[in-house]
């Protein structure tokens, strides 16, 4: 198969669909790789560490859509790239889809295979292309909400950790997945007081077993979540529904009510974010103020950290990829975990959350793959 990988184009996103090594991987299994001009140089592989993993150079994205059999990006294509999508090829990306119609609209006007990795799952229900982003998410949400506390960038003016004789500050993490723990970590590594939230019981016995006294853990309602948080200096938001649109957590009034100068981080903000107050926001521009609260809302946060989050993210997603190459479509109906990426397949809607949250008719993959082959076939 020949694999196309193009520039991303999203505000300072920096990461790229595959690596030099994963090229390599690719190339001697006997497929090509297509990877546009400049794709990873922001982040240490230029263009000859390409060339050398047996990659093929394009001068251009419409090339590379041009000629690839499956693109293999790192973020939701945008409106330009969506339209470069022809019928029959695959699309493999984090897509997001249910807070975003237009994009939705377009994957399914372009006819393409579009296979989520945030949908794909794995034997025990887990999500292990999300894992790899939602940890580094999870880190480096309280490293940017350590940094927009500092009083400069409009916060209140304190220090997480504390200092002998004052009182570190109050972290509240809503969710406890991976986001959540990892928040959760790198909080109580920088001294915080630390606070997390989740509805399953189980999940909070397993962080209790794990972290002991040092983490206190909280059942979450609408109540226990209004109590932590009017009390918090900084508040993540760490909840999923996969594929779904994320739940509104933080009511405006709720917000309005916090401490002036508190911070909130919404990592579930591609996902349409969990505070009724939260709209993404870019690396360039990462924060907004409502009602005397920071909001770090940024869409692609694992961009800040482009290198570390590509490799990551390619451990986890190579062997897919060399699924894919291998069987096209095909590799859907023989890996079910696989086949729950399947989010667009010729022009039909394969993701029941995405079709509830948008309104589109719902087709199982596997349905939608048969359709299609019918189609063909007539």
């Amino acid at each position: 198969m020949l694999i196309g990988v193009p520039k991303e184009i999203k505000n300072r996103e920096y990461r790229v669909g595959l690596t030099p090594a994963s090229v390599k991987e690719l190339v001697a299994s006997g497929h090509q790789v297509l990877v546009e001009t400049g794709a990873g140089t922001a982040i240490g592989f230029d263009d000859d560490s390409y060339r050398s993993a047996g990659a093929m150079l394009a001068e251009n994205a419409v090339d590379v859509f041009a000629r690839a059999e499956m693109i293999v990006k790192v973020k939701e294509p945008q409106p330009e790239e969506c339209r470069r999508l022809r019928p029959g090829q695959l699309l493999f990306t984090y897509l997001h889809l249910a807070p975003d119609p237009e994009q939705t609209r377009l994957l399914v006007d372009s006819g393409a295979t579009c296979i989520a990795y945030e949908t794909v799952t794995d034997p025990r229900g887990g999500l292990p292309l999300l894992a790899p982003m939602s940890e580094v998410a999870g880190r480096m949400s309280v490293q940017a909400g350590a940094h927009n506390l500092e009083k400069a960038q409009g916060g209140g003016g304190v220090l997480l950790g504390g200092v002998p004789g004052v009182e570190p500050a109050r972290v509240v993490v809503i969710g406890g997945g991976v986001v959540g723990i990892n928040a959760a970590r790198m909080a109580m590594g920088m001294g915080a007081d630390v606070t997390i939230l989740d509805r399953s019981v189980p999940r909070l016995k397993e962080l209790d077993m794990q972290f002991g006294g040092r983490l206190k853990t909280v059942y979450s309602t609408a109540d226990a979540i209004e109590r932590h948080v009017l009390d918090a200096d900084l508040v993540i938001g760490a909840v999923l529904v996969p594929g779904a649109s994320a739940p509104k957590l933080l009511s405006r009034e709720l917000i309005g009510r916090m401490k002036t100068g508190a911070v909130v981080v919404d990592v579930a903000i591609d996902q349409g974010g969990c505070f009724e107050t939260s709209r993404p926001t870019t690396h360039d521009n990462p924060t907004y103020v409502v009602d005397g609260v920071v909001h770090y809302c940024v869409a692609n946060m694992p961009g800040g950290v482009a290198r570390t989050a590509t490799m990551a993210l390619n451990n986890a997603t190579l062997p897919y990829v060399m699924k894919l190459a291998r069987g096209g479509e095909e590799a859907l109906r023989g890996d079910a975990d696989l086949a729950n990426g399947l989010n667009v397949h010729a022009g039909m809607i394969t993701c029941e959350a995405v079709a509830v949250a948008l309104g589109y008719d719902y087709l199982s993959p596997l349905a939608a793959l048969d359709v299609a082959s019918l189609q063909l076939s007539a």
